[in-house]
C-alpha cells in the first residue's frame, strides 16, 4: 500500500525465509539489528531469484525494554501482550533493504516510540472483539492504521516506520540511483 500510494510500479514477491530460524542462527538480540537482518535478507532472497531486478526487503520488530516481541499466537496471546504494553511505552524498529542479484545496495533502519494508554482488560477484551483475527496479524497485537489507534496516547517517530517501511529514506535511494523522477 505504502509503495503504491508513493506512485512506485512494483510486483510483490514473497521472500520465503524461516525468519525465526534466521534471526536465532545470527546470535543477534537488539531488535534494531534484528529488524535490518530479515528486511536484508528477504531483499537477498528474492533478488537471486529475479536477476537484474531491484529488490525492496522490509521487516520490523517490537521492543518494550529488552522483550521482544512477535505476532500473537491467538486472542489469548494478543491479549497478554496488550496487558503487558498497556499504560508503557515501547519501541517499533522497522528495516528496509534493498538489493540487486543477491548484494545489498542499500539499508536503513528508522524507530518509532508509542505509549500506549492505560487500558483495564475490560478495554482490551472489546478492542480485540472489534478487531477480530487481524491482531494475530501485527507484532503487538495492533494495526496503528486501523483500530489499534485508540490503543495509544502518544506516538514519536514518522508514520511510515510504525506501518512498517522506513519509506523517505527508501525513495531518498531510489532517487540517488534515477530510479524514480520526483
Amino acid at each position: 500500500m505504502l509503495l503504491a500510494n508513493a506512485g512506485l510500479a512494483f510486483e510483490a514477491m514473497p521472500a520465503d525465509i524461516d525468519e525465526r530460524g534466521v534471526q536465532d542462527d545470527s546470535g543477534l538480540t537488539h531488535p534494531r539489528e534484528i529488524a535490518l537482518l530479515l528486511a536484508r535478507e528477504k531483499a537477498k532472497a528474492v533478488s537471486r531469484k529475479n536477476n537484474g531486478r531491484y529488490v525492496v526487503g522490509a521487516d520490523q520488530t517490537l521492543a518494550l525494554g529488552e522483550r521482544l516481541f512477535s505476532k500473537p499466537a491467538g486472542r489469548a496471546h494478543a491479549m497478554a501482550q496488550l496487558r503487558d504494553l498497556a499504560g508503557r511505552s515501547h519501541e517499533l524498529y522497522s528495516g528496509v533493504a534493498v538489493a540487486r542479484d543477491g548484494k545489498i545496495l542499500f539499508e536503513d533502519v528508522s524507530v518509532a516510540r508509542m505509549t500506549m494508554r492505560s487500558l483495564d482488560d475490560g478495554a482490551i477484551a472489546a478492542y480485540l472483539d472489534e478487531a477480530g483475527d487481524a491482531v494475530t496479524s501485527s507484532v503487538g497485537a495492533y494495526q496503528l492504521e486501523g483500530l489499534g489507534i485508540h490503543l495509544f496516547e502518544r506516538i514519536e517517530g514518522d508514520h511510515f516506520t510504525v506501518l512498517g517501511l522506513p519509506l523517505l529514506p527508501l525513495l531518498a535511494f531510489l532517487r540517488r540511483e534515477r530510479l524514480v523522477e520526483i
